[in-house]
């Protein structure tokens, strides 16, 4: 550095400090360990993640003033039950007593924040926060969310309910971040949720242009700078420990220009905040491998920096994230809020629109939700099992690590490189053999628990029989805490099936040919059950087709009805040969002439829409020196869609439980096999009251596309929305999405996530569309609403290239919609609840294969479970039984930890892990926007006697009696105070009513009389 340049620097120096005062510094230690992404588990594991807890514990131990911040627990308990040797475990124990080692978010990974589901939010908080609780009494109190593409506004609601005092974003739209750096505006007070507002709000602070890496730039030295310990190495460590990319030595030359680079930009980051407390995080991706290094370069520049810290205005410290909210904190300034707004989508650049992500490895979406909802259903089923048979023929000790293998699997999949479809082709694969491996041990659960309890054959009297028909038995069960009827379908193959219920009673049913396979039939049966009950069905099958009125009991055999093949080219007059299809929700008109939909009516709210549906593909580029590319994450066209089909074949199967309507639709004029295909099934004999009446399934396929397409099933109607948009965040509460326009790149700029919910409206009526997995939503014209399947893509940008990250996906998508049309004040009451039944469809156990029956068979269940029923407003989040062996009483707790009593680490099988949701907002509706009233002791009694209930944190290890969260000083507050430690009274002096207001989450432990 020239004479010139030091003078400048310490002009500069010294004019902010005059000003400001010196700036304190806290440099946060961290390595950022990605659970996937470009290399699985064990991969990353070996190359890196194993060495980044050995060697941090071993080099905090060794200097009292080095510190550290552990973010994703995957990697670390697998580090600690595999690795860490005992020396290791007794440094770590100690290391968090001093304060120097802190744990932050605590959860099992860095979730993403667009495509996950509430429920899966939770979960994997959950998990990490239990295994953290239980082996060192420790509760994370601040969040590191510095890598999700995009800021949802339900994490920090959930992050409050959690006891945390803070939050820290990252990824942000470029510009707006650009504006708030300029405007000293990146850390605020969250009010995420509009309805709990101050209730559950949280102090948050948003990284400025650095992000969570180390400025890595060096004027003196072609190398990076401040990473000593150079870049990991796959498959394996260096033997001789020379990394790439390590940075120049810290020496007697190299200190100064190394302390006034730092100072530098403590300086430059200074100016973007209101406080003089500056975090500067010290680490980056696969960082910290060899802490030695690393420590050993930077101590000597932290010691230079403060003994000149007169000359340079700066104080540096090594640092907990805990330290530097608690000095913000002290600041005692009055902050900004913000309202429910989200951050999403997020941009790096006007060409760079993160939002192909939403919808990127549409498989792996679709089976990381169907874990999720297989989970749901089994843990609610072996949590009824535990309280009515504790002593059972299922081993409570296989039953819990069937599920536990699942949670592991579901929240692995929630990172931010794994359900957004953002990793490599084999990490990809490697979530899928988690989730599929989990699934079926879960599948022998649900089966044991169905069989074992009872002994399907063992129920009432048999006698000899001379039924000729093949027969097979199952069991339906219901894993939501409302009662239900719904429309099951199983795949046989046999051309007519009767069905029966527990009690010889025929069932309603539909048979008729697949559309997916010309040797197999769908039988529809319609259901009837409880909350959380299960009915067992017999199905008996037939090889023959019956006639009507012969012997098929209430079983309606349907027959596919074929329309011939319309070329769109032929540019058809429409409106002239319509086909009806109606219920009595519902009058649904198709188009002979272009085998597309025409109109809906609402019959109820008298109202004729016009619409239609059809597959639309965006052409986009995969050459870097032509233009903006698309990739895994990034959606960038700069043309509008194109239709993607010459063709479309038209066939109407009329029914008396639904009705089909299949679509094909032909890329060529003499294609044989469709590129896309659309399925829309319309309930028949439902009252128009009801749910079932108003839901239009419809089930998509596309695929395999070309490459570099990304393809879109587009809806067009007469709503007037000024191509408004709403969607879901995270399936918790729906954001308001008007159209921007942007000098660029404005079509994906545009799009947004729908984890549940996308809806389109006007002054009169909404159209709400429901998925079962996450996908890409736009408003691109007035009264459209166009839905992302399926992406495929390559490109030559030698990044993507050498990480494998082209998404070249050559697969199949299937994804399923629920269409609802109908009145503003109607179709709330429709989606809140569509979405979960939905998601959490009754779960179907074939109990054994086709077979003669050799006796008669009694259909009474023994000892039926009595259903279990929340409110309309009400949703069963939760009901579990987590296993945690810790004590809810936080003294007992750290007294186990310290005499480490073998007899306080077993399962805890008894404690019921509750937790219930209210599903509207503040306002929504004049009857189920009310706060609702339940007893538990009585809802819970068709389970089983409630002895104790226990008011807890969201993820359960606080008494929430004794959370206490910090307030920070807004416009509405005058003083700074602390926030919670109201005692919940629910189940004291044996009062068991609770009072759930909108969008509360409420969670309880449950003790049941043990039988």
């Amino acid at each position: 550095m020239g004479v010139r340049s030091v003078v400048l620097f310490m002009f500069v120096t010294f004019s902010y400090a005059e000003q400001n005062g010196p700036i304190q510094t806290f440099v946060i230690p961290h390595s950022h360990m990605d659970v996937g992404w470009v290399y699985n588990i064990q991969e990353s594991m070996h190359a890196y993640a194993e060495n980044v807890y050995s060697s941090v514990t071993e080099e905090l131990t060794r200097n009292k003033l080095r510190k550290f911040i552990a973010v994703e627990q995957e990697f670390f308990r697998l580090w600690w039950d595999a690795v860490a040797t005992d020396k290791h475990r007794q440094q770590v124990r100690q290391l968090l007593k001093e304060g120097r080692l802190e744990f932050v978010i605590g959860g099992q990974v860095m979730q993403d924040e667009a495509v996950t589901d509430l429920d899966d939010d939770i979960l994997q908080l959950t998990e990490g926060h239990g295994f953290l609780y239980e082996t060192f009494g420790v509760r994370p109190r601040f969040s590191w969310h510095v890598d999700p593409f995009g800021a949802s506004a339900t994490t920090p609601v959930l992050f409050a309910l959690a006891g945390f005092h803070g939050h820290i974003i990252s990824r942000i739209d470029y510009d707006l971040k650009d504006d708030m750096q300029k405007k000293k505006k990146l850390q605020f007070v969250w009010r995420g949720s509009p309805s709990l507002r101050e209730q559950q709000e949280i102090f948050t602070h948003t990284m400025d242009q650095f992000s969570y890496c180390t400025p890595s730039y060096l004027s003196f030295s072609n190398s990076s700078g401040f990473y000593w310990n150079g870049v990991a190495l796959f498959p394996d460590p260096p033997k001789n420990g020379i990394y790439p990319n390590m940075s120049l030595p810290v020496t007697k030359e190299t200190l100064r220009p190394y302390a006034e680079t730092m100072v530098q930009n403590i300086q430059q980051r200074a100016a973007w905040f209101r406080t003089n407390h500056v975090l500067w995080p010290w680490g980056c991706d696969k960082q910290f491998y060899n802490s030695s290094m690393q420590f050993a370069n930077m101590d000597p520049l932290v010691d230079y920096i403060n003994q000149n810290s007169k000359e340079f205005g700066v104080t540096v410290q090594y640092a907990t994230l805990s330290e530097y909210f608690q000095a913000v904190h002290q600041s005692n300034l009055t902050w900004e809020v913000r309202g429910s707004e989200d951050f999403l989508p997020y941009s790096t650049e006007s060409f760079q629109a993160w939002t192909g992500f939403f919808t990127s490895r549409n498989v792996l979406k679709g089976v990381a939700r169907k874990a999720s909802s297989k989970l749901k259903a089994a843990e609610t089923l072996f949590t009824r099992y535990r309280v009515t048979c504790p002593d059972g023929p299922v081993p409570k000790e296989d039953a819990l690590q069937k599920l536990k293998a699942l949670r592991w699997a579901v929240s692995e999949v929630q990172h931010h490189d794994g359900i957004t479809g953002t990793e490599s082709p084999k990490v990809a694969d490697m979530y899928v053999e988690h989730l599929t491996q989990a699934m079926m041990g879960v599948d022998e659960l649900l089966a044991a628990l169905f069989i074992l309890p009872q002994g399907f054959d063992a129920v009432g009297n048999f006698e000899a029989s001379f039924i000729r028909e093949l027969e097979q038995h199952i069991v339906v069960y219901n894993p939501l805490a409302w009662n239900t009827t719904a429309i099951i379908n199983v795949t046989v193959t046999f051309p007519m099936a009767t069905v029966f219920d527990d009690q010889g009673q025929p069932v309603p049913a539909q048979i008729q040919e697949s559309a997916e396979s010309n040797t197999t039939y769908d039988l529809f049966i319609v259901v009837e059950l409880g909350g959380l009950q299960h009915r067992k069905y017999l199905v008996r099958f037939s090889k023959k087709p019956c006639e009507e009125g012969l012997g098929c009991g209430v079983t309606h055999q349907a027959w596919v009805v074929p329309f011939q093949r319309q070329n769109v080219s032929q540019g058809f007059k429409t409106g002239r040969k319509l086909l009806p299809v109606l219920n009595d929700c519902y009058t649904i008109m198709w188009d002979q002439e272009t085998s597309l939909l025409h109109t809906i009516t609402d019959r109820l709210a008298k109202r004729t829409m016009p619409m239609s549906q059809d597959f639309w593909e965006y052409r986009v580029n995969g050459n870097v020196s032509a233009g903006p590319i698309s990739d895994n994450y990034v959606f960038s066209t700069d043309s509008s869609a194109v239709r993607a089909y010459k063709a479309v074949t038209l066939k109407i199967v009329p029914g008396k439980v639904l009705t089909e309507v299949r679509q094909y639709f032909y890329r060529e004029e003499t294609d044989q096999d469709h590129a896309f295909s659309l399925t829309t099934r319309v309930p028949q004999g439902f009252p128009g009251g009801g749910s079932l009446c108003h839901r239009l399934e419809q089930s998509y396929t596309a695929g395999p596309l070309a490459v570099n397409t990304e393809a879109v099933v587009r809806t067009r109607t007469g709503l007037r929305n000024d191509r408004t948009l709403f969607t879901d965040d995270n399936g918790y509460q729906m954001m308001k999405r008007p159209y921007r326009t942007f000098p660029n790149n404005t079509v994906a700029r545009n799009f947004y996530p729908m984890v549940r919910t996308a809806y389109i409206e006007d002054d009169s009526s909404r159209l709400v569309l429901l998925s079962e997995r996450a996908h890409g939503v736009s408003s691109q014209s007035p009264g459209e609403l166009e839905v992302m399947l399926h992406r495929r893509l390559w490109n030559n940008q030698p990044w993507n290239l050498g990480y494998n990250l082209t998404l070249n996906d050559s697969s199949v998508v299937r994804p399923t919609l629920w269409m609802i049309l109908g009145s503003l004040a109607a179709t709330p009451s429709l989606y809140h609840k569509g979405a979960l039944e939905l998601q959490h469809r009754p779960v179907v156990v074939p109990i054994d294969r086709p077979q003669k029956a050799w006796r008669k068979r009694e259909y009474g269940m023994g000892c039926p479970l009595q259903p279990v029923v929340l409110p309309d407003n009400l949703h069963l989040l939760t009901l579990s039984v987590p296993g945690w062996a810790y004590s809810t009483n936080h003294t007992l707790q750290l007294r186990h930890i310290e005499t480490r009593d073998p007899g306080t680490t077993q399962p805890d099988y008894n404690r019921v892990l509750l937790r219930i949701m209210h599903l509207y907002e503040m306002g929504e509706d004049p009857v189920l926007s009310q706060p609702a009233t339940i007893n538990i002791k009585e809802v819970l009694q068709g389970i089983g006697e409630v002895r104790v209930v226990e008011e807890r944190s969201l993820t359960g290890t606080w008494d929430l009696a004794d959370l206490q969260r910090w307030k920070w000083n807004t416009s509405n507050t005058s003083k700074s105070q602390e926030k919670g430690g109201t005692r919940s009274n629910v189940g004291a002096g044996g009062d068991f009513n609770v009072t759930i207001s909108p969008k509360e989450i409420r969670t309880f432990f449950v003790y049941f009389k043990v039988k």
